[in-house]
């Protein structure tokens, strides 16, 4: 298997770690492939004049599988930031502590236009990868009560706002689009889906927008095309001392071929996120019978939803600035879909999303504040769901009396050599990495130069790119602007691997999932970037999962298929590749809620599942959708028996389901086979999944 042109493939690089050598290590090894790791990894390897510096970057899992495939999908400059610093400000700390309040202040300013700095950076140098998007903030009343952000100041947040937002724009030297205020009869026509009587104006900002899996693995492939030894699905078993106990490197295996090996280098860095402190129990040897290390990065997760794309009407957004519990929820434009989130709740991390059911709930409630009230946010329209985790770090290791970071944590273990990052967010990735590799290096370092790099898949890149795959592999014109816009010029390299459809038009690029524009061609183009999984495939190489979860379990054979014939597995491997798919796409929440805890006990509940079955949202089933709600929802049924129960529903005897003949039908079932479905369906109660002797309201 060979990697993208001018790039390593894994087998390589797993060869090149495999052969670490004790007495030439590496000067810079990193564990973790989120952004911030392979960030790092970037970093080290551009500096100076380039490749004077060997570095290596081990992943347990594929790059971004943790945190950085599950955020909002925003580079955001920190408009809540700037609040909070002007809250602080404005707050008694002024008079009672003025040196400590203007410090803090200052921080939290500085942190604010770093982060425009980098947005700027991403959205000028990293076109390919970003997208603005407008978000209108509405507002309701002229003053808010309770103030966000707990200050009496921001009660006058709808008044403040024009200028707050022109101020904001001015941070990024006015780069990015305008902000701009909309009457309450434009906001009615751009976005219909508000509740315009409420409404007395909106205002419209701008943020920029990624694909941020992607992003991800556009900057680990660009390390390993400036030289940085990387590779997924290596993971960090145990740590290498030498007498003094500094760790001279770390004990590895390959997951995928199950090889042990050891890797050596002269600095060992740590950018496991929310994870960091496993890997510290490892630096020490608390898995030996050693003292854990004092906790350093605690799990703050946030629960997304994705809805279908008419929520956001005209690729706009909406931010509701004060929530029932004080954070922000966003309400986003993405890949043709509405994404909203995120909650907050302090937990540990982790690997499978898994997103409470009661989160979900919380969400779509919060949704419907703005929105007009014939525009009910059904159960039903959730069609994927996951958690993710943010790392809250400290500096275990910091001097007496040393300030809290108020972002993130860079911190150097004395004793070990060891050095770990964590916390900050996504649009400060670069800023992270160099900062971690100016601190290893000391005051005699090369220079950063990733101020000046174009991620892969960004040189030569221009607007018209969709356009040219169009005239030349005759793609359909969603197809070519996914690939442009999710490859940069990558985007020639997928499609010389296209088939044809078989079609007049379009005549190239065959579909994978209907009514998604990822390819099979994607698939192959996958393996060669190191994607190793189908669920690589379905949850970052593409977002299908984090977009659809039905479409991407009904994805996974076709995707397993593929990626048999291209890494050569054999029907054993494919068989476990496919069940691991299966189980992981499972963690995922989707349109029926799988809570133990809720039951069916109201007539709403049984109305979420008529309207998850009934996929084209016509109001009635047909026979078709009966059918693939049975294999979708695991209903252990024939064709036979599959006939009989249509024919029961079918009261009226018009060839389809209504919603009534729906709730009647389940109503009139013997309560041991609604046990049955119920059970199947895993939407009973607890003890066993049962709904018992229950009868719904009609």
């Amino acid at each position: 298997m060979k990697g993208p042109a001018g790039i390593p493939s894994r087998h390589e690089q797993v060869r090149r770690l495999r052969s670490s050598d004790p007495s030439k290590p590496f000067d810079v090894l990193i564990i973790g492939g989120g952004a911030t790791g392979a960030g790092a990894a970037l970093d080290a390897a551009t500096r100076g004049k380039g490749g004077e510096i060997s570095v290596a970057l081990i992943e347990r899992g594929d790059f971004a599988s943790e945190t950085s495939s599950r955020s909002t999908k925003l580079l955001w400059a920190g408009i809540k930031y700037l609040a909070v610093a002007a809250s602080g400000l404005l707050s008694w700390n002024l008079f009672t502590s003025p040196i400590q309040t203007a410090k803090n202040f200052i921080g939290e300013f500085k942190m604010v236009a770093s982060c425009h700095r980098e947005r700027k950076f991403m959205t000028e140098k990293q076109p390919h990868l970003t997208n603005w998007v407008p978000i209108v903030v509405p507002f309701t009343e002229w003053l808010v009560w309770p103030p966000p952000f707990g200050h009496w100041a921001f009660s006058l947040f709808p008044v403040l706002s024009p200028p707050t937002f022109k101020f904001y724009d001015s941070m990024s030297g006015f780069t990015c689009p305008p902000s701009y205020m909309m009457s309450k009869k434009e906001a009615g026509s751009l976005f219909p889906q508000l509740n315009e009587k409420k409404l007395k104006y909106a205002q419209v900002f701008y943020e920029a927008q990624h694909n941020d899996a992607r992003t991800n693995i556009a900057i680990a492939m660009t390390a390993a095309q400036r030289g940085a030894n990387i590779a997924n699905y290596v993971e960090m078993t145990g740590v290498i001392h030498n007498a003094d106990g500094k760790v001279t490197g770390v004990k590895a295996q390959d997951r995928i071929s199950g090889e042990d090996f050891e890797i050596y280098a002269k600095n060992v860095v740590f950018a496991g996120g929310p994870f960091t402190d496993s890997m510290r129990k490892l630096e020490v040897g608390a898995e030996k019978g050693a003292a854990a290390p004092v906790p350093a990065v605690q799990g703050g997760s946030g629960t997304h939803i994705v809805l279908p794309g008419y929520y956001s009407p005209n690729g706009m957004g909406l931010l509701d600035f004060n929530t029932s519990d004080g954070r922000f929820l966003f309400f986003l434009p993405w890949q043709n879909h509405t994404l909203v989130g995120t909650t907050d709740s302090r937990s540990d991390a982790e690997s499978l999303p898994n997103p409470p059911e009661d989160e979900i709930r919380w969400i779509l409630n919060e949704c419907e504040k703005y929105l007009s009230p014939d525009m009910h946010v059904r159960r039903s329209d959730v069609l994927s769901s996951w958690r993710g985790w943010r790392p809250l770090a400290v500096d275990p290791h910091a001097e007496p009396g040393a300030p809290a970071s108020r972002d993130h944590v860079i911190s150097y273990n004395a004793a070990t050599g060891v050095t770990f990052i964590a916390g900050g967010k996504w649009t400060t990735w670069r800023e992270m990495a160099e900062e971690v590799v100016d601190r290893i290096l000391g005051e005699d370092r090369p220079e950063c130069h990733t101020l000046d790099i174009s991620l892969h898949g960004g040189e030569g890149y221009t607007p018209s790119l969709s356009i040219q795959l169009i005239q030349k592999f005759g793609l359909a014109t969603e197809i070519a602007e996914h690939l442009a816009k999710t490859y940069g010029t990558r985007a020639w390299e997928v499609c010389d691997l296209c088939k044809p459809t078989g079609k007049s038009w379009p005549r190239y690029g065959v579909q994978f999932a209907p009514l998604f524009p990822y390819i099979e061609a994607e698939v192959v183009f996958a393996c060669r970037e190191y994607a190793c999984t189908v669920e690589d495939v379905l949850s970052r190489r593409t977002r299908l999962a984090f977009l659809n979860k039905d479409a991407a379990v009904e994805a996974v054979p076709r995707v397993a298929d593929i990626m048999a014939k291209e890494l050569g597995w054999t029907n054993k491997t494919k068989k476990e590749q496919i069940e691991a798919a299966y189980k992981y796409l499972d963690s995922y929440g989707g349109r029926i809620p799988k809570d133990e805890g809720l039951n069916l006990r109201c007539r709403r509940d049984i109305e979420d599942v008529f309207h998850a079955i009934d996929t084209d949202g016509s109001g009635f089933l047909d026979e078709i959708e009966l059918k693939e709600a049975a294999t979708n929802l695991g209903l252990i049924l024939n064709e036979r028996e599959l006939d009989e129960v249509f024919v029961k529903m079918d009261k009226k005897k018009n060839g389809r389901i209504d919603k009534e003949e729906f709730i009647s039908w389940w109503n009139e079932l013997p309560s041991e086979v609604r046990n049955k479905y119920a059970e199947e369906l895993r939407l009973g109660g607890s003890e066993p999944h049962h709904i018992k002797d229950m009868t719904l309201l009609g």
